[in-house]
């Protein structure tokens, strides 16, 4: 069973997204195991003081290393009988971009945990220490690091065998293949007068799958040149070595 640990200061931010998620099913179907720590429960005095002003000045506050480093030793007791590697995973805006790729290389992975930073950062010692992998989710900065987490944490669990349902549905996501994804339409067939496209209805498949990639080939175009030019690149790759 894959396991994951989320470290916290705001427990109740990732408990009430897990129990309002698919995450839930996932994990009462026992393909995950996930623990949710509080780092306020290693605080230190009796405030429980995690975070502090950083040395040389400036604004903001640091999460201090102390409850962190005793939070993660904590955290690899619990995962110590599954243990074989674990994954430490930062997010951070500094880092690197977190991509459906980054997702399907870390669902192989037994065991993850996420620190959810907050304030200005988190002490430089906890990462030199304790950190393997650090993403960004964007270009952008957020105030707290669990929905960061939660972003990373998703969208490696739907990966894992045994999640989702529909394994065809998850191979055919967007950013699959490089990919973006093709528009889809349910009942009703017309609907203020616009109509479901005809080759959708007519039970030819392969017409199906072409209307389909060619959609999934001009969406990228238009919305992610970035993409189509990382997708050309490996069909002339298959091509040579086909």
């Amino acid at each position: 069973m894959n396991q994951f640990a989320i470290i916290t200061p705001v427990p109740e931010m990732v408990d009430t997204f897990v129990q309002n998620s698919i995450l839930k099913k996932i994990i009462d179907r026992k393909v995950i195991q996930l623990k949710i720590v509080n780092l306020r429960d290693y605080g230190l005095g009796k405030h429980k003081q995690i975070d502090d002003t950083p040395f040389g000045g400036g604004g903001g506050m640091i999460l201090k290393p102390e409850p962190l480093f005793n939070a993660i030793d904590a955290t690899f007791n619990w995962m110590i009988d599954n243990n074989n590697i674990i994954r430490v995973i930062l997010p951070s805006p500094g880092a690197e971009k977190w991509n459906q790729r980054s997702a399907e290389k870390l669902s192989k992975q037994n065991n993850i945990i996420l620190i959810c930073g907050h304030y200005k950062g988190v002490d430089e010692r906890v990462i030199d220490e304790y950190v393997t992998d650090q993403y960004s989710v964007g270009d952008f900065i957020m105030t707290s690091g669990e929905i960061p987490a939660l972003i990373i944490m998703d969208s490696i669990t739907r990966l894992i065998p045994g999640a989702l349902n529909n394994l065809q549905s998850v191979l055919n996501d967007s950013f699959s293949h490089q990919l973006l994804d093709h528009p889809h339409y349910t009942n009703p067939r017309e609907f203020r007068k616009k109509s479901v496209p005809e080759v959708l209805l007519n039970g030819n498949h392969k017409h199906i799958e072409k209307w389909r990639l060619d959609h999934r080939e001009s969406r990228t175009i238009n919305y992610r040149p970035d993409l189509w030019g990382k997708y050309i690149k490996i069909k002339e790759s298959e091509s040579k070595n086909g």
